[in-house]
């Protein structure tokens, strides 16, 4: 983050994105999601749940700093299908969010051609009605874009070249001086949005994974969660009060008594994670746990834990007191019965109370949370 503008939320809340659109992408259509804490979606197969949770994501990688190419893999598929193409061939998608925080509402819009070349066309951001950045495509032949940002001094705006694969806002606080008043704007909601976003962590766990003995490494949980014997193995002995709620939680949603949540070296030198039944009672590895117990104890696990458990990179520059981390979690009921889903979500609700944890997800059928405090259930249809 540049020096001239520091992050400042001792007034304001922490910066969450609070609104998702998506003008344009996939099955959407001028589609706009409030998003509070917790916010599950569901509906019928093709509804586009997924499509809202890959579209966050997005925004997430590319405030992050990664490349267009890596975050839209195959791009063709972003584009709606009743999208046609202009004179030239052209094609693509629309996205944007509300980012809320110390600057304010900021809102970021992105406009990108998928085909025939995968480039970002368009980028706003705004504030308080006033417009911060814009992009624009002036040369096709050039892999750049124009782009111009408030700098209200001697001139009213800056314009120069950013790269048509990158975010523009993430690059504001490399190229805004923060001299001017204009200029501090700027940063502060570029800031806000960048801290926000890169909050995401993407959760799917994957229980073939998890069944696996694995090699001790820096005991941050992946995304498919294949390491849980490793993150295990550090809860229990670095945060032992939240170790201590992972075991409470895993007798409310694994069959069988639960004493403990264990972790044993095998003879070759890997880690398993086992439950101990009690005194004078053969342990159980985890191996031989169901899918959905399996899903459960590492939804859990995320919800307990944090970034720095957690294999995400979020902002270094901002304390992490003033942060709050995003979990995203398509298919969040996958695999598990209505009791292990409440007892998720009231934990989620717990969390989520305490203003560090947010929670987006997808879920087939939103009975268990429907009318419990502190939930939001956007219903999508056709």
């Amino acid at each position: 983050m540049d020096q001239h503008a520091p992050f400042t939320p001792a007034h304001s809340p922490r910066p969450a994105v609070t609104e998702l659109r998506l003008s344009a992408f996939r099955s959407h259509r001028g589609a706009t999601f409030a998003l509070t804490p917790l916010t599950l979606f569901t509906g019928a197969s093709g509804t586009g749940k997924s499509s809202v949770l890959q579209a966050y994501e997005a925004l997430a990688a590319l405030a992050a700093g990664e490349g267009l190419g890596d975050v839209f893999p195959d791009p063709a598929a972003c584009v709606p299908e009743w999208a046609g193409a202009d004179t030239e061939g052209r094609r693509g998608f629309r996205i944007g969010c509300t980012v809320d925080g110390p600057a304010g509402a900021v809102r970021l819009d992105l406009a990108v051609q998928a085909e025939p070349t995968l480039r970002i066309v368009g980028e706003r951001l705004t504030c308080g009605g006033q417009t911060l950045l814009t992009t624009a495509l002036r040369d096709p032949e050039r892999s750049s874009v124009q782009a111009a940002w408030l700098t209200a001094g001697s001139v009213p705006v800056t314009r120069a070249p950013l790269p048509d694969d990158r975010l523009g806002t993430s690059l504001l606080p490399l190229r805004v001086a923060g001299k001017t008043a204009g200029q501090l704007l700027v940063l502060a909601a570029a800031e806000q949005v960048v801290v926000a976003l890169r909050s995401v962590f993407a959760c799917d766990p994957q229980p073939c994974g998890m069944r696996r003995p694995v090699a001790a490494g820096d005991g941050r949980l992946r995304r498919g969660c294949d390491n849980l014997a490793e993150v295990l193995h550090r809860t229990r002995s670095e945060c032992t009060r939240r170790h201590a709620r992972l075991t409470a939680a895993a007798r409310r949603g694994c069959a069988g008594e639960v004493a403990e949540l264990a972790v044993e070296e095998t003879a070759d030198g890997l880690l398993r994670a086992l439950l101990h039944r009690g005194a004078g009672r053969t342990a159980t590895p985890v191996e031989r746990l169901g899918e959905g117990e399996l899903r459960y104890l590492a939804l859990a696990l995320v919800l307990l834990t944090g970034p720095g458990v957690l294999a995400m990179d979020q902002a270094a520059e901002v304390p992490s007191a003033y942060q709050s981390m995003t979990v995203l979690a398509d298919g969040f009921d996958r695999s598990l019965d209505p009791g292990q889903a409440r007892e998720l979500v009231a934990l989620a609700v717990e969390m989520a109370a305490r203003g560090h944890v947010r929670l987006v997800g997808a879920v087939s059928d939103a009975t268990f949370a429907r009318g419990v405090e502190g939930v939001t259930v956007v219903d999508l249809v056709p």
